[in-house]
């Protein structure tokens, strides 16, 4: 009769295997490191002290696969949290990294360097190992490299929320020195970290906050109003910085080329109200007189409820003006009313008579003894030089306003004391 004998496989003998491990971790970080010099070329390109960093990680990651493999908990795996796994994984391999390398190594970068890393332990283990432990081994390197991928998860999710949250903070920082007209070399510095740069042609808009969606507290909705507005901006060709002030959006544009159109990107964000935007001036340093204006003109849009939005802050300077702004008081005497005296003929008589007959040309006509074509003549030098066309409601309004404040100014009494 024929012995039919059952040939059993030998069971693995784990603590054979771990010590054989251990004897190789050396030799293991060793082959890690030069596989990925060959393999990756941005590796190569890091420097001396990046590159340090990496190979203590890529040390630290071999050591804790020889602790995991030998932990009862750990390679077995049946009774382990995996949670909890993960996180004994970033601290003993990433902890021994700075937050910056996060900065330095993209998260695909570190995930090719544990794709390679696990690929080589792979390779080597089988001519490290007793044969009748090599298929274990391979499976714990697998489920290893699971919770490596879930720790590098993990790594660069922490350090995206902690450098989300300093951006914030810097990013209002730079629109309150901006505010306050401190735009010195610190809140250059901190525009410059913020990617900013030596951006031109800056100019600032004020609108309302937007009441948060229900369900989602303040910060998380303004969080999310800000990146909104500044993936807008972007695609208008443009950079933004946000910060909120009070119940306000304030929103610093820099490398605007049509201020009305980059301005419109902010409205679809904005909450209710008007939208006002500050001039453009030339660079960071000078942005408080555009904020100034931009606060100024929104204190005062309610004055002018049918105003466009946005609304610039230069069509709101009479309501401005009404509303105690000194900047538009001013800017009403020194370059409108200015402008009607500098200029030849009675440019001021004509407005003050056009304005006080209610618009009319023949009226205005009748009472400075003139042909109604004289008076067509200087309405239109009157626009001319002012910039402000006194048939139109709004050209009007300002005109009256301008006049009133130049003659109160020319008596001692208006704008500044006189």
């Amino acid at each position: 009769m024929q012995d039919h004998t059952s040939h059993t496989r030998p069971a693995p003998d784990r603590s054979r295997a771990a010590r054989t491990l251990v004897r190789a971790t050396g030799s293991l970080s060793t082959a890690a490191m030069t596989r990925i010099e060959a393999a990756t070329p941005w590796f190569r390109q890091l420097g001396a002290e990046e590159r340090a960093w990496v190979g203590q990680v890529l040390q630290a990651g071999v050591r804790a696969f020889v602790d995991w493999y030998g932990d009862d908990d750990g390679a077995g795996g049946a009774d382990s949290d995996g949670a909890t796994a993960s996180f004994a994984v970033a601290a003993s391999v990433f902890g021994a990294a700075p937050r910056a390398l996060a900065g330095t190594i993209s998260l695909q970068q570190t995930v090719e360097l544990v794709r390679l890393s696990i690929d080589v332990v792979e390779r080597e283990i089988g001519g490290l190992l007793h044969p009748d432990d090599v298929e274990e081994v391979h499976g714990a390197v697998l489920r290893y490299g699971r919770e490596i991928a879930f720790a590098t998860a993990e790594v660069y999710a922490r350090a995206a929320e902690v450098r989300g949250a300093w951006d914030a903070r810097l990013e209002a920082l730079v629109v309150d020195g901006v505010l306050r007209g401190e735009a010195d070399d610190v809140v250059l510095s901190r525009a410059n970290a913020l990617g900013w740069g030596v951006r031109r042609d800056v100019a600032v808009v004020v609108c309302s906050l937007p009441a948060p969606p229900a369900g989602q507290d303040g910060a998380t909705a303004q969080s999310g109003t800000f990146d909104a507005v500044r993936r807008a901006v972007q695609a208008a060709g443009a950079e933004a910085l946000c910060a909120a002030q009070a119940d306000r959006l304030v929103v610093l544009l820099g490398g605007v080329d049509d201020l009305t159109r980059t301005a419109a990107t902010v409205v679809t964000h904005a909450g209710p109200g008007a939208v006002v935007a500050g001039p453009v001036v030339p660079d960071l340093t000078s942005a408080h007189l555009s904020a100034q204006a931009a606060l100024a003109g929104h204190r005062a849009a309610p004055g002018w409820p049918e105003a466009p939005c946005p609304v610039l802050s230069d069509d709101l300077l009479p309501e401005r003006a009404l509303a105690g702004d000194p900047l538009a008081q001013r800017h009403l005497v020194e370059e409108v009313h200015a402008a009607l005296l500098s200029a030849k003929g009675s440019l001021e008589e004509t407005l003050a008579s056009y304005l006080a007959h209610g618009g009319s040309v023949e009226g205005t006509a009748r009472a400075l003894y003139v042909h109604p074509n004289t008076v067509r003549y200087r309405l239109r030098q009157i626009a001319e030089a002012t910039g402000h066309a006194p048939g139109t409601a709004r050209g009007a309004l300002t005109l009256q306003v301008a006049l009133v404040l130049g003659r109160q100014a020319a008596a001692g009494s208006g704008v500044n004391g006189g």
